[in-house]
């Protein structure tokens, strides 16, 4: 995938929507997903709605780029920047002691999954909101995840308030992240391989 295909409109628009409180669906380095502002409470609350989630049920959100962990998790073990490193494949780590993010997207043990995202409209998107974005399956709770956009419910792109437009053309092979939970000692375990 090439940075250059990326819209300025499209990731103009998709900017405007997470700025305003509102829900996007755009591709990630995964599935397509429902995302939104990380730090908005009320936006956070319409994702779990529009999935119709039990919303004791954590979301993950994406960042960028290593070093913003800091700013969203209190202790970050030194392996955690290995495993992120030489993870040849999707990595969401589950860390403990999340902060400066919605209450409503940490688990309620304290804990958040965090993605560095390698996506082309992600990233981009993500350097310049310069805040997390939620990410979770583009489908109603309890439905099967859609690996590429045509699988997407109308449902869903109806209950957003912008579709990206980059990468609807785009088959993948639509595959969920590993999901590992690390603890501020180093341990870690695998929830999803």
């Amino acid at each position: 995938m090439d940075h250059a295909l990326v819209g300025k409109e499209d990731l103009s628009q998709a900017l405007d929507t997470l700025r305003n409180g509102g829900l996007i669906l755009c591709p990630t380095d995964t599935i397509w997903g429902i995302g939104c502002d990380a730090t908005n409470e009320e936006a956070v609350r319409k994702v779990y709605a529009l999935k119709g989630r039990d919303s004791t049920k954590s979301m993950i959100i994406l960042l960028h780029n290593d070093n913003q962990l800091t700013s969203y998790v209190r202790e970050i073990p030194e392996v955690a920047y290995e495993l992120i490193e030489y993870s040849s494949k999707p990595l969401t780590i589950v860390y403990s002691n999340a902060k400066n993010l919605a209450p409503n997207v940490i688990a309620e043990d304290g804990s958040i999954g965090i993605r560095i995202v390698n996506h082309p409209f992600c990233e981009q998107l993500l350097q310049r909101f310069r805040k997390p974005i939620v990410s979770t399956s583009a489908n109603i709770s309890g439905d099967r995840s859609p690996a590429n956009f045509d699988e997407i419910s109308q449902e869903i792109i109806n209950g957003v308030d912008y579709v990206v437009q980059y990468g609807q053309d785009i088959t993948v092979d639509g595959k969920s992240s590993t999901v590992m939970k690390l603890d501020p000692s180093g341990k870690f375990e695998f929830l999803r391989k």
